[in-house]
C-alpha cells in the first residue's frame, strides 16, 4: 500500500496537472458520493477542513445534525485514467466526521474499521479477494440503458463471440492505471455477463478497490457506448451476478485458516469462523444482498448458493473451501451479490467469523454432495435450512440478530432497516408487469 504525506499528494497534483480532486464516500446503502474541489483547495481538503450537508445524504443524519467533514486517506490518492489528459481528475477516499472530530456512526468505512481493529488485538490481519460480476447492456438512442445484451457469448468464450471483449480489455488496462493487480477476465455464463478479478488485499483495502472497480467498469464501458450494471439478476431466467467473498484470517505472518493435519487442510480457527458466519448469515442477509432484486437471484436452478451449508469438495453450498491450501486457504462465502456495501459486507462477515472464533463455536458437518439435486427430505434429514427468501424475510431476521445489530451499531441498523422496510412497502404495493399480464384480461 502507498505511504503518502500531504506534500506527496500536492506534489503529484502539480505535477500531473490534476486540476480537480473528488473527495468521494459511500452511503450506508453502498453509493459512491463525492465533493469536486479545485485543486486550489487542495490544501484545504488535506488538513481535513472540507465540510459537507449530511442531511442530503440518504440515511446520514436529519437536518438539525447535518454538518460533516470529509477526512482523506492519502494512501488512497490515484489519477483516473479515464478523464482528460489535461486538467486530469483525481480522487481521494475519505472518512466522515463530525464537527465535535469523531469518527461518524453512520459512516460505513468506519463500521469496517471498528472490527477490523477488533480483529487486530485478537492478533488477527483480516485479507479479502471478490469476485464481481456484472452484466453490459445497450444503450437507446437516447443513452437510457436498455437490457439488450451485448452478446450471445457462453462461460469463457472468445471474440468474435464474445462482442464485450474490446470493453472488459480496456476495463482491465484502466484498472491497472489505478494500481489493481488483475488476475483475469472472462466472459460469464450468462449472455452479456463479465467477470474481472483482482488480488487480494487487507479488507479495507478491498473494499476501497470494490467501490473503485465499479466505478471504473462503468466508466469505462460507457465510454464503449454501453451500460455496466450491478444488478444482481436484471434478466429472468439466466444467471444472476455475485461477488463470491473469499476470505483468510493471517496470524504473525501464517495463514490461521491452515492445518496441514486435519483432512481438509483447515484450521480449528477455520472451523468455528465457518460456525460464526453459518450462526449469522441470515441476520447478515440484509447487508450481503441488500435489495428487492437480490432474492430474484436466490433462487434454485441458476447456481446462486441457496443452502445453508459448507463444503470442501462442492459448490452447491452457500460457503465453500477452494482447493487451494497453505497460505491460499482460504473460506469462499458464496452469497453476497454486488449491490451490496462492500464495507457493510466485509465488516458483518468478519465480525460473525469472530464471534466465531471467540466462542469456540463448530460447525455442522461439511455437505459433500450436490444439494441442489436433493429433495426437500434429504435436506431437512441433514438440517439444511434456506437463505432468506425475499427482502422482507431479510429484514426480519436482522431485527432478530442482536449481534449484527450491535456490529453496526443503533445508528446505521436503525436507518438500515427503515429505510429497507419502505424499499419493500414500495415494491410491494407497486403494480408490476407480470400482473398485468397474468390477470387484466383474465378477470
Amino acid at each position: 500500500m502507498n505511504k503518502y504525506t500531504k506534500q506527496d499528494i500536492i506534489e503529484m497534483v502539480e505535477e500531473n496537472d490534476v486540476k480537480f480532486i473528488r473527495l468521494q464516500f459511500t452511503d450506508i446503502f453502498g453509493t459512491l458520493k463525492n465533493v469536486a474541489i479545485t485543486a486550489s483547495q487542495l490544501e484545504k481538503a488535506l488538513n481535513n477542513d472540507c465540510m459537507f450537508d449530511g442531511s442530503s445524504i440518504e440515511g446520514f443524519v436529519r437536518i438539525e445534525e447535518s454538518d460533516m467533514y470529509l477526512r482523506p486517506d492519502l494512501d488512497t490518492f490515484v489519477i483516473f485514467p479515464w478523464r482528460p489528459q489535461q486538467g486530469k481528475v483525481a480522487r481521494l477516499i475519505c472518512d466522515v466526521y463530525t464537527p465535535e472530530g469523531k469518527p461518524f456512526e453512520g459512516d460505513p468505512r468506519y463500521i469496517l474499521k471498528k472490527v477490523l481493529k477488533e480483529a487486530e488485538s485478537m492478533g488477527y490481519r483480516f485479507d479479502v479477494g471478490p469476485e464481481c460480476e456484472f452484466f453490459l447492456f445497450h444503450t437507446d438512442d437516447s443513452g437510457n440503458p436498455t437490457t439488450i445484451t451485448h452478446d450471445n457469448a457462453g462461460y469463457f468464450d472468445l471474440g468474435p463471440m464474445d462482442m464485450g471483449e474490446n470493453a472488459r480489455r480496456d476495463m482491465s488496462l484502466a484498472l491497472e492505471e489505478l494500481g489493481f493487480e488483475i488476475e483475469a477476465s472472462h466472459h460469464e455464463v450468462a449472455r452479456g455477463q463479465h467477470e474481472i478479478d483482482f488480488k487480494y488485499a487487507e479488507a479495507l483495502k478491498t473494499a476501497d478497490n470494490i467501490m473503485t472497480f465499479k466505478l471504473a467498469v462503468k466508466s469505462v464501458a460507457q465510454r464503449h457506448g454501453l451500460h455496466a450494471t450491478f444488478m444482481p439478476k436484471p434478466i429472468f431466467g439466466i444467471n444472476g451476478s455475485g461477488m463470491h467473498t473469499n476470505m483468510s484470517l493471517y496470524k504473525d505472518g501464517k495463514n490461521a485458516f491452515y492445518n496441514s493435519e486435519d483432512k481438509n487442510g483447515l484450521s480449528e480457527v477455520a472451523y468455528q469462523f465457518i460456525a460464526g458466519l453459518l450462526k449469522h448469515v441470515k441476520g447478515m442477509a440484509a447487508v450481503t444482498n441488500p435489495i428487492v432484486n437480490s432474492y430474484k437471484r436466490l433462487v434454485p436452478g441458476y447456481e446462486a448458493p441457496v443452502y445453508i451449508a459448507w463444503s470442501a469438495e462442492n459448490r452447491s453450498p452457500l460457503i465453500r473451501i477452494p482447493a487451494s491450501r497453505g497460505a491460499g486457504t482460504r473460506i469462499e462465502l458464496r452469497n453476497p451479490d454486488p449491490s451490496s456495501n462492500p464495507y457493510l459486507v466485509l465488516a458483518v462477515a468478519l465480525a460473525a467469523g469472530l464471534d466465531g472464533v471467540k466462542h469456540k463455536l463448530t460447525p455442522p458437518a461439511s455437505v459433500e454432495a450436490n444439494i441442489f439435486n436433493m429433495t426437500e427430505q434429504e435436506r431437512i434429514a441433514q438440517d439444511i435450512e434456506s437463505l432468506p427468501g425475499s427482502l422482507i424475510d431479510a429484514i426480519k431476521a436482522m431485527k432478530q440478530d442482536e449481534f449484527i445489530k450491535n456490529t453496526l451499531g443503533d445508528h446505521l441498523f436503525n436507518r438500515y432497516i427503515e429505510a429497507k422496510q419502505l424499499e419493500w412497502d414500495e415494491y410491494r404495493t407497486k403494480v408490476h408487469q407480470w400482473e398485468i399480464d397474468t390477470y387484466l384480461t383474465k378477470f
